[in-house]
């Protein structure tokens, strides 16, 4: 019985080296056809910018073309489910966004997935949003805009894409830690949301710099502040709100990650060709043009990121009142 029970366990462990041996040497192997990268925006946009710029790439240096597939809806969620439900093998990868992986679930009724249902392998970029204003709003820094609004409680309005949305959340967060009253105004999508406020209709919102930098060179819009950790290497004179409010920070961020039971081996080689491909000159520059801070990590690194963000805005839409009864 003894002996039958050391064959069993001597068989046991062969079997896992052989699996061991066979996902090693497809690692190695990897890739040998065409990859699909999801990306959850339409065409066109700032978020297919840079997921474009890392394909190309990371057709290069793989040696197979990286195909970008375009998923837009649902507030990023369609192609973030169509990444989350692919078969864990290497050949698709999901370009992330802050938006869609961690808060557009939280507000979801029901959301077809979490952050645990994807495997990370590196961070991208940092976009910090910025804080602009109507240039007829009295406020022209942070201190100035709490002040106006301590002055004049429910007096003006912030705009956003749509209630739960990132720009939203940022509103709500700016009047939780400020501690004012400014009421929200959602708007159907980025391009009205941006017009109504050049229109008047409110006061200030937060967006993604390429949205709105042209406005703000051709004086329909101006800057209050960045909504970075610290100032942002392309508006420097700009201070960011949490020199005003220590810890604040509203960034967008975009990734690429894989769907759960990704193999470790395919995990890190891609991770090596990402740091190496964001490290790049011509890459740190087409980035930093646009006002996006270049930022790869370990997939370590980047799940820790994403589970922080996860925390800090469910924590943030339950305050405002937007997390659904589950």
């Amino acid at each position: 019985m003894e002996n039958h029970t050391r064959r069993a366990v001597a068989r046991l462990g062969f079997a896992c080296l052989g699996l061991c041996f066979n996902a090693a040497a497809a690692a190695q192997e990897y890739p040998t056809r065409p990859l699909r990268l999801i990306v959850p925006y339409p065409a066109g946009g700032p978020t297919d910018f840079v997921g474009r710029t890392v394909a190309q790439k990371l057709s290069e240096s793989l040696g197979q073309q990286v195909v970008v597939d375009n998923r837009a809806g649902a507030a990023a969620m369609i192609g973030h489910e169509l990444g989350a439900k692919a078969t864990p093998n290497g050949y698709t990868l999901l370009f992330a966004t802050g938006g869609g992986m961690v808060i557009a679930p939280l507000v979801a009724p029901k959301p077809p997935y979490e952050v645990k249902d994807f495997a990370a392998i590196s961070l991208l970029v940092i976009s910090p949003q910025i804080l602009v204003a109507n240039p007829s709003f009295p406020a022209t820094n942070m201190k100035e805009l709490i002040a106006a609004a301590k002055a004049k409680p429910g007096a003006y309005n912030f705009a956003s894409v749509g209630t739960g949305s990132p720009n939203h959340l940022g509103g709500e967060l700016v009047k939780a830690m400020a501690g004012i009253d400014i009421v929200h105004v959602p708007y159907k999508g980025t391009s009205p949301a941006i017009t109504g406020l050049v229109a008047g209709e409110t006061q200030f919102m937060f967006n993604s710099m390429p949205s709105v930098l042209g406005l703000v060179k051709a004086g329909k819009l101006k800057i209050i502040a960045t909504g970075g950790s610290k100032r942002s290497a392309v508006i420097p004179d700009v201070p960011a709100v949490a020199e005003t409010l220590p810890g604040f920070e509203v960034v967008t961020w975009y990734g690429i990650a894989g769907p759960a039971g990704l193999p470790s081996a395919i995990v890190a080689r891609l991770n090596r060709e990402i740091v190496r491909i964001i490290a790049l000159p011509d890459v740190q520059k087409r980035f930093t043009d646009q006002g996006l801070e270049p930022r790869s990590s370990t997939p370590e690194e980047f799940l820790a990121f994403m589970r922080s963000e996860s925390g800090k805005w469910q924590k943030v839409a339950t305050q405002a009142g937007v997390m659904p009864q589950r």
